[in-house]
């Protein structure tokens, strides 16, 4: 509800701002300031708005590499999904279409955990059964924001989303660097 509440609150604003407009070259002229003004407000909104929200969607950087084509090409598909699910909540597309942005991404997610769980296994990584335990907390985690967002949507995936922006990226550049720097010694890349 709150969240079709940021929604509703910038159409208002659109439409008091046109009726202002409107109503100002009607009334004052078109020689006077405040209708230009608010001529300038209106186009100004939505540069305003989208600076205000692009600080919520996550940006692939170089830094977050590991060094292994498949596994950053994998990162950037978890960012990706992660700011299509950003989308649905805040644009509010509708539950149907947030669930299926957090499916997506639960489920990729999953994929690319076995991939990476596979990459170190198959070139025999100290701290493989470290890693597969951060994996497994992190599913763990993850099921239980799903299991709350069942419950309150609204509350829940703002949680969540924060949650996955957060421990992707420190997960990435943390022990996803250092699986990346031993294989990248032994020649994977």
């Amino acid at each position: 509800m709150f969240r079709s509440l940021g929604t509703f609150g910038m159409v208002l604003l659109m439409v008091t701002a046109i009726v202002i407009v409107g109503l100002g070259f009607l009334i004052v002229g078109a020689s006077h300031p405040l209708p230009w003004i608010m001529l300038i407000v209106i186009i100004a909104i939505p540069f305003v708005h989208n600076k205000m929200v692009g600080n919520r969607y996550l940006v692939w950087k170089d830094e977050y590499s590991v060094g292994i084509e498949e596994m950053d090409n994998d990162h950037k598909k978890l960012l990706n999904l992660i700011n299509q699910l950003q989308t649905a909540v805040h644009y509010y597309t509708g539950k149907e279409f947030e669930e299926k942005a957090l499916d997506e991404l639960v489920d990729y997610t999953k994929t690319h955990f076995k991939k990476e769980e596979k990459l170190m296994e198959d070139n025999a990584y100290a701290d493989l059964e470290a890693h597969k335990m951060q994996h497994q907390q992190f599913i763990d985690k993850v099921n239980h924001f799903v299991e709350q967002y069942k419950q309150n949507s609204d509350v829940t995936i703002l949680d969540t989303l924060k949650f996955l922006k957060e421990w992707l990226i420190k997960h990435i550049n943390g022990t996803d660097k250092e699986y990346g720097k031993v294989l990248n010694e032994k020649g994977i890349h």
